[in-house]
């Protein structure tokens, strides 16, 4: 994981080709300037939204801003979804209460969130040009 102040550039293992895409993510909502925003980015839905574990995934982790951002470089054209938790205390993971987050997270696309976090097919957005944009709001239930 990489942190910096309000944004941080990411590159995977290879070096950028043409096939290759840069992905800018632009947060915004964040109900407080404390601790950082865990960013995770994945194309596979098995590991969506908890994609810490996909050893394929692309992570970040940037201090909470009003303008907080992060660019993820070489990133393979295809489908992918975005997972994001306000990790306000800094011990980098989503704390609950009684199953229900007790820290701010967002997706891509922003899809409303009614019981439980959204399927992949919700948050999922194409990658399918050199350089594609998410812009994600921060929700809080407590």
């Amino acid at each position: 994981m990489a942190s910096a102040i309000g944004a941080a550039a990411l590159t995977s293992g290879a070096e950028a080709t043409e096939s290759s895409a840069t992905l800018e993510v632009n947060i915004y909502g964040l109900r407080s300037m404390k601790g950082n925003v865990l960013v995770c980015v994945t194309a596979n839905p098995r590991f969506f939204p908890n994609c810490g574990k996909d050893p394929k995934s692309f992570r970040a982790t940037v201090l909470a801003r009003d303008s907080a951002q992060v660019s993820f470089r070489g990133i393979t054209q295809g489908t992918y979804a975005l997972a994001l938790v306000h990790d306000e205390n800094g011990n980098s993971k989503m704390d609950m209460a009684i199953f229900v987050p007790k820290e701010g997270f967002g997706f891509s696309r922003n899809p409303a969130i009614v019981t439980g976090p959204p399927k992949f097919k919700a948050a999922a957005f194409a990658i399918d040009s050199p350089e594609v944009s998410q812009r994600v709001k921060m929700k809080y239930l407590l």
